[in-house]
């Protein structure tokens, strides 16, 4: 009976790993190939290799009507899983993300053309208002007509960056540099006319189809972006402005490159850092530096770009550990039911010990067949690592709920008072039905709550690491019952939930940070930095307000909770 409890249950927590459905955009796979290529530019190549696995997992569910587009995504996304090196993954991805456009736009078919001369109808305005507010030299009319005229470019650049990413990057480093030179002291005339002269030029260009951007060489990543930040604020402490400037300069020709890895994370950010860097470009130009102001903007900025490059994953030992936990949980029950009732000599009630349990593992089975299907049909619509997030949220409540149970239960004596309580009721009234319900919602309970950890960390794990972890759990499992039977009511049960106990409320600790860090990457929870507080992926802390806070409550939880029970005493 105990094998196959342990062989359904294995199943319960596979029915997890089960690939969610196609989204009706490709915007997931656009975000996972540029965490590949950020993973790889900083040389996490095994980093890199599970997010494309994670990529390839998803993929298979994939069907299109374009066969040829999608042969070259799927031979492209075959290259990518055996490329060996760090230049061939680089050169595969690039090729990768270039197929998946091209699938894209024959699913989605666009008129270039149409969408380019829609483009310059919608720009001629604001920058005919731009070029007279540059020929009359009125520093008030210049500033405003440059924020009419960006405000514009945000509203629609859109088919700027799809058509030419270099005209693009062009365009925004030339409205950074005319932004700096009106922000300085004494505005450079000459230099706003030359920038602008070009920034016409640029749209007149792209309008026209003509490609003419100088392209930037090189390989950029977020890391480029910090380094950069880094340079500036070694700079800034040599109180040389001048070069610290140039670095920031050098910051913005690279932006455009890496600005979508921080906008499909955090638009917020985004707007911030493209609105602020030409700012503090001309303050470290004027002649009155404000050093401090610029070195605390600089270090919110790199913190913040440091939580969007560190992607956080979880390893085999965390699956494992959940299963251990609601597993051991799960099995103390059972074998504890076991053991009263051969103390109070009902040994020919044990049978519905084990018909209750494995009544829980079916119906946590059926549980698991339903949450996944309900979990890929709201996937469809809405962003994945969204879902994570709040599940995962909703995972971590009802551990420390769980933690909270075991922690009131880990003294031999609250744990018999508890059994003899419960049982007590099942042996007076005689009631087979009341026995097998024990075990019944002890195991259901475990059951249906193992299914939520591992949705709230499925998105974020491999299969294969999936799979090993529950093998590993299973195994321990596996010892853990041949202990009960060898050794019967020797072991001194209050001891492994002092042990799970822990464990859960490490996991929980995690899984909380974890969780608000995913959402505030999805712009759905705001992000305040925190000076001071160390960036420890993984254990899931990280420097900012909310996640801080989180974690607070659950280890202020702990600690009422330890208090209470010293107090029962």
């Amino acid at each position: 009976m105990k094998r196959y409890l342990s062989s359904l249950l294995m199943i319960l927590v596979l029915l997890i790993a089960l690939p969610v459905q196609a989204e009706s955009t490709y915007r997931d796979y656009f975000i996972a190939i540029s965490d590949a290529l950020m993973q790889t530019k900083q040389q996490q190549d095994e980093e890199a290799q599970k997010t494309l696995v994670r990529f390839n997992e998803e993929w298979q569910s994939v069907t299109s009507d374009q066969a040829t587009q999608k042969k070259a995504v799927d031979e492209a996304l075959a290259l990518a899983l055996r490329a060996d090196s760090h230049d061939d993954r680089l050169a595969v991805l690039t090729d990768l993300s270039n197929a998946l456009v091209a699938l894209d736009k024959a699913e989605n078919p666009v008129d270039e053309a149409a969408q380019r001369a829609a483009f310059g109808q919608k720009m001629k305005p604001v920058l005919q208002t731009f070029e007279q507010a540059v020929a009359a030299e009125d520093v008030a009319a210049l500033d405003a007509a440059y924020k009419t005229f960006n405000a514009s470019w945000n509203k629609n650049e859109r088919p700027v960056r799809e058509q030419s990413i270099a005209m693009y990057g062009q365009i925004e480093t030339q409205m950074a540099f005319i932004r700096i030179a009106i922000s300085e002291d004494k505005p450079d005339m000459a230099a706003i006319q030359a920038n602008f002269d070009a920034l016409k030029q640029s749209i007149t260009d792209f309008v026209a189809g003509k490609e003419t951007a100088e392209v930037v060489e090189g390989e950029f990543s977020l890391q480029t972006l910090l380094d950069h930040i880094a340079a500036a604020k070694g700079a800034i402490a040599d109180e040389d402005y001048n070069a610290a400037a140039d670095e920031i300069r050098a910051f913005i020709m690279v932006w455009p490159r890496v600005e979508m890895d921080i906008s499909t994370r955090d638009g917020k950010l985004y707007t911030k850092i493209e609105s602020t860097m030409p700012l503090v470009v001309s303050g470290l130009t004027k002649k009155d530096v404000d050093a401090d102001a610029i070195d605390a903007q600089l270090d919110e900025f790199a913190t913040a770009i440091s939580l969007i490059a560190e992607k956080t994953d979880y390893t085999f030992w965390d699956a494992a550990l959940i299963l251990l936990r609601e597993g051991l949980e799960a099995m103390l029950i059972i074998m504890a039911l076991v053991t009263f009732l051969q103390r109070a000599n009902q040994q020919h009630l044990k049978k519905w010990v084990y018909v209750g349990a494995l009544a829980g593992v079916v119906l946590s089975v059926a549980a698991a067949f339903a949450m996944s299907l309900v979990f890929s049909a709201s996937s469809m619509d809405a962003n994945r690592e969204i879902i994570e997030g709040y599940v995962g949220l909703i995972a971590a409540a009802m551990m420390i709920g769980v933690g909270v149970w075991l922690h009131t239960k880990s003294t031999a004596n609250a744990w018999n008072d508890y059994i003899e309580r419960q049982m007590g009721r099942a042996i007076s009234t005689g009631s087979v039905v009341a026995m097998a319900m024990i075990s019944f919602l002890s195991v259901f309970r475990e059951g249906a709550e193992t299914v939520i950890f591992y949705m709230g960390i499925a998105p974020s794990i491999t299969a294969g690491e999936l799979a090993l972890g529950v093998l590993v759990a299973v195994v321990v499992l596996a010892l853990v019952a041949f202990m009960f039977l060898k050794t019967s009511v020797k072991i001194p049960i209050h001891l492994f939930f002092k042990i799970a106990t822990v464990l859960i409320y490490v996991l929980a600790f995690k899984i909380i940070g974890v969780s608000v860090h995913t959402l505030q990457l999805m712009n759905k929870v705001p992000t305040h930095i925190v000076d001071g507080v160390p960036m420890v992926p993984v254990i899931g802390l990280y420097p900012t307000v909310e996640t801080v806070v989180a974690q607070a409550i659950l280890l202020s939880i702990i600690a009422v909770t330890m208090v209470w029970q010293k107090r029962q005493r």
